[in-house]
């Protein structure tokens, strides 16, 4: 077999791979099915201290990111009826989730944030510093494909809250054009899961 025949089955089967997971991606519920399996239940539990996990940086302006965006929303929502008496922020994405919830009128002093995490072991560890002196139930938000890890990491620090998952990926994959980026949300997730295990943090 000729070099030039062997390249050309190698790429013919990396192409049929690529056409079978984006057909099982376009058309089919796997990426709803894996992100429901790394939400747990869907449900808003009521407590005493939220803490609510920023995502990705804000931008040049100050605002927050999709994801963030989300979870500052159902913060608000969790806010207005679980009748939480603290918010803890906590992420290296920047104030800009903190400005949204002031702008939307949860009062300053209600909220204690942090920034220098830049992970979600260090949103843990942070976050334990910052919860020391609030009693009460803890509850944890974050967005749905992102809840699995962090609430083992937050459990394997001694964190004990109930879960709180936004639909995040799942909102997105209820659209078509929305399916491949969840999509590619859930395959990088899946492999800071495993990353984590290697490292005993969950």
């Amino acid at each position: 077999m000729t070099a030039l025949r062997r390249t050309g089955r190698a790429l013919y089967r990396l192409l049929a791979a690529i056409g079978l997971v984006t057909v099982l991606v376009m058309a089919t519920p796997i990426v709803t099915w894996w992100a429901q399996a790394y939400a747990g239940p869907i449900q808003q539990p009521n407590g005493d201290v939220l803490i609510l996990l920023s995502a990705a940086g804000d931008d040049q302006y100050g605002g927050i990111s999709y994801s963030s965006y989300w979870r500052a929303r159902q913060a608000l929502l969790a806010w207005q009826t679980g009748g939480f008496r603290k918010i803890v922020i906590s992420g290296g994405g920047g104030p800009g989730i903190l400005n949204f919830l002031l702008g939307v009128g949860i009062p300053r002093d209600a909220m204690v944030a942090e920034w220098r995490s830049t992970s979600t072991r260090e949103n843990a560890i942070e976050t334990a510093r910052l919860i020391q002196n609030l009693p009460g139930k803890k509850v944890l938000l974050t967005s749905d494909f992102h809840m699995y890890r962090s609430l083992r990491v937050f459990r394997k620090l001694g964190i004990d809250a109930a879960p709180m998952a936004v639909p995040d990926v799942l909102h997105s994959a209820e659209h078509w054009n929305g399916r491949f980026s969840a999509f590619e949300t859930m395959l990088i997730e899946s492999t800071k899961i495993v990353y984590y295990r290697l490292r005993g943090w969950i």
